[in-house]
């Protein structure tokens, strides 16, 4: 125990001798974690709400109304009828004005002067349409448009494509950042040892003297180099946290992107970060004795 408590202080008495190059260390960490893990956030909030697109709405069809344009309820239920056989729809519904406006006041419940300033007439029925396989929906939305009853044809397919393609994007700069930046702790925390190990030379060659091993003089730089990059991902942890109850507080405001992020991925990715802050430092450590306690 006594051995471990030697080690441990001389470790942190390492870091306190060179303080600003292990601050340059632990920042090179954390801005490079924080970084690779905002990517991460990012990528799974463009994913999850991909999937919930993807499993609602595909299709919606405005109807003309049936006072202003004459068209009649059963000409509108006739389209929901033909648009329910074809065979690239999974199921669709008919949304009434009455339904229309509730959804309406749902969605401004945090805005009265919108609700006070909208006739409950002007509010189109509709038709929502879920389809088999997304893809489908430009020929869906063709076959729609010169239909009698309807007024106009909206998808957010488009959309759902561009964050498809944004979330492969921020996978690839996730990847990327934590490669490059990683190895860029790595390297500067191994320079971090060597500049120890260089200041205490004549100490080092004395302890060898009196028959201290190769070991024992390696453990206390191996410590310092996991704790500079435990640290410095650490903080990562804590400022990517920040940022999300910040991005939570906008989903109560917006309400049409979900912000939330489950805390199941947050707890998995913390501890990878740390574990993986740690690693880098202790392979940066590594690299830095190795060249200078060789067996």
């Amino acid at each position: 125990m006594s051995r471990i408590s030697y080690l441990l202080r001389e470790a942190f008495i390492n870091m306190g001798r060179h303080a600003l190059v292990v601050v340059g260390a632990v920042l090179a960490v954390f801005v490079s974690l924080t970084l690779a893990f905002s990517a991460l956030v990012l990528n799974e909030l463009v994913k999850a709400n991909t999937l919930q697109w993807q499993d609602g709405v595909h299709v919606i069809v405005w109807l003309k109304d049936e006072v202003r344009d004459g068209v009649t309820f059963e000409a509108q239920m006739g389209l929901l009828d033909q648009v329910n056989d074809w065979e690239e729809v999974d199921s669709a519904s008919f949304v009434g004005k009455a339904e229309a406006y509730q959804e309406f006041q749902e969605m401004f419940a945090s805005n009265p002067a919108m609700l006070e300033n909208v006739n409950p007439a002007i509010l189109p029925a509709s038709i929502r349409i879920k389809l088999l396989n997304i893809e489908e929906y430009r020929a869906v939305q063709l076959r729609l448009i010169d239909q009698p009853v309807v007024k106009e044809v909206t998808s957010p397919g488009e959309s759902i494509e561009q964050l498809a393609d944004l979330s492969s994007v921020l996978n690839m700069i996730g990847v990327v950042l934590a490669i490059v930046q990683g190895i860029s702790a790595v390297v500067l925390i191994s320079n971090t040892i060597r500049m120890a190990i260089y200041a205490r030379r004549e100490e080092i060659g004395i302890m060898k003297l009196v028959g201290a091993s190769n070991w024992f003089i390696r453990v206390p730089f191996l410590l310092e180099g996991m704790l500079q990059g435990f640290i410095g991902a650490l903080f990562s942890v804590i400022m990517v946290f920040f940022m999300r109850s910040r991005l939570e507080g906008i989903d109560d405001t917006i309400g049409l992107f979900d912000f939330r992020v489950a805390d199941s991925f947050f707890w998995r990715w913390t501890i990878l970060f740390l574990l993986f802050g740690a690693l880098a430092g202790f392979l940066g450590s590594a690299l830095g004795v190795r060249r200078y306690l060789r067996e």
